[in-house]
């Protein structure tokens, strides 16, 4: 199955686009190439900019001490595994606290360094980062990889707790919906919501259905277009019905 999220406000839009830009960090910073460790540089500047939102630490602790008093009132319930409950209460309380530890702005020692700002400020432009341009990170990019993982998570270390607090609600944001299956007529769907409240919808459809859901929505309704995956030309909604998997998710 593919999964399609679409988050319903900005909040959850934000914690989707850093759960992917830490992902993909990751990833390239495990290469062992210049250009592996080029990408993931560069990710951690998208990081820096998509985490500049001045409250994001914060809504993050509120949300996670939320959850927290949701799950003490579970205590003592014998449908419920202690040791279960008790390993998702350590999670919570040690991402609360490793958000709490935080100092300062987020990424502020990064903006602090006056060598990242310079390639910051020159990776935007195509070919500016090339050697003739900036020597020092030419030099950088040909050190052993080692010194270069090193470094690299040198930098986003402090900033991980971002990562690990969005982890969780956004596990708990997907575990909290019940998928139901629904019939798009023609390759169209829409749903008056009529008060049911969500913070995303996740939508899945099988590998082997060639169609690209183009989805959008208002307190109101949602509304779901099914589209061939042309790449060539604008593609226009298919003339088939297309079934799917249906989820709203909300905390």
């Amino acid at each position: 199955m593919i999964t399609y999220e679409y988050p319903l406000n900005e909040r959850i839009r934000t914690l989707l686009r850093l759960e992917d830009l830490f992902d993909r960090n990751a990833h390239f910073l495990a290469g062992q190439t210049p250009e592996d460790h080029h990408v993931a540089l560069a990710t951690m500047f998208e990081i820096l900019e998509a985490a500049g939102r001045a409250d994001l630490k914060f809504d993050l602790m509120q949300e996670l001490e939320r959850q927290r008093q949701i799950l003490l009132s579970f205590r003592n319930n014998p449908d419920i595994s202690e040791d279960a409950l008790s390993g998702a209460l350590y999670e919570i309380e040690q991402a609360s606290a490793g958000l709490l530890a935080m100092q300062g702005k987020i990424g502020h020692y990064l903006r602090e360094n006056e060598w990242l700002m310079a390639i910051k400020n020159r990776i935007a432009i195509p070919g500016g980062v090339c050697e003739f341009d900036l020597p020092s990170y030419h030099y950088w990019l040909h050190r052993d990889s080692a010194v270069r993982q090193h470094d690299l998570a040198g930098w986003l270390s402090p900033i991980q707790p971002i990562r690990q607090a969005l982890g969780i609600v956004l596990r708990l944001l997907r575990s909290s919906g019940r998928p139901e299956q629904q019939i798009a007529a023609r390759g169209a769907y829409q749903l008056m919501l009529a008060g049911r409240v969500a913070l995303m919808v996740r939508l899945r459809l099988a590998y082997g259905d060639a169609y690209v859901p183009e989805i959008s929505a208002s307190k109101y309704a949602l509304n779901i277009r099914f589209l061939p995956p042309h790449m060539d030309h604008r593609p226009k909604q298919v003339d088939t019905d297309v079934s799917f998997e249906l989820t709203f998710c909300n905390l």
